[in-house]
């Protein structure tokens, strides 16, 4: 079992390792197996890409990303450039009803409003616009108001999902549903798996909201 000071070590040479980022603008700390990423980058994109590198060290149970942005030299952007650069990404993604979806721009912050048929179409929407230029956050308030499905029949088709992304923590998995609202429970063996069943989950029909209360025990039997 990794301690400490080896999980840091592997969360540096993944930074490095990630071309998405500068290790070296990145400060990484970590106790009882959490790690804590601080430092300033200059968009927002690279700040998720540090989180998303350091959850994918075997070892790391959760990430706080600590990390600053500030958009300086060629990053740097109005916020009309912004908000005309995320109306065209959301028009070109042929997954996101465009039609449907809001932006708002302040001081490079992203706010997305509207309401979608799925809960993938909110996901698909964040992610269009979070690597952007000059933007320095996302605030997803998109409402996911799909038709009314039975209980039943979403975990019926979870389950399956599960089985098939997910197959060896299927049955340590809790689900709780209450009004397309879906709440997740119980332990994985790693980030991946994770975000498989987390994945599962959203893409789900029926499913407006994930709540993700899994946890990750690389050592579990």
């Amino acid at each position: 079992m990794k301690n400490d000071a080896d999980i840091k070590q592997d969360v540096i040479k993944e930074l490095k390792w990630d071309t998405r980022v500068n290790e070296t603008e990145i400060g990484v700390g970590v106790t009882s197996g959490v790690v804590t990423l601080t430092g300033t980058v200059n968009s927002w994109g690279k700040k998720l890409a540090a989180g998303e590198a350091a959850h994918r060290v075997d070892g790391a149970l959760d990430v706080a990303n600590d990390i600053a942005v500030k958009p300086v030299g060629s990053y740097m952007r109005t916020d009309t450039d912004i908000a005309r650069a995320i109306r065209s990404a959301l028009e070109w993604d042929v997954f996101i009803p465009d039609d449907r979806i809001r932006s708002t721009v302040s001081q490079g912050w992203v706010t997305l409003d509207g309401d979608v048929e799925y809960y993938n179409h909110r996901s698909d929407a964040e992610r269009a616009v979070r690597n952007l230029a000059g933007v320095r956050g996302v605030t997803n308030q998109i409402v996911v108001s799909s038709t009314k499905v039975d209980p039943g029949e979403i975990r019926s088709s979870l389950e399956q999902a599960l089985k098939r992304h997910a197959a060896r923590d299927a049955k340590r998995i809790a689900i709780d549903i209450s009004e397309g609202r879906v709440s997740l429970t119980g332990s994985v063996h790693s980030i991946a798996e994770r975000d498989a069943v987390v994945g599962a989950a959203r893409a789900t029909p029926g499913v407006r909201a994930v709540v993700n209360h899994l946890r990750v025990e690389p050592y579990a039997a």
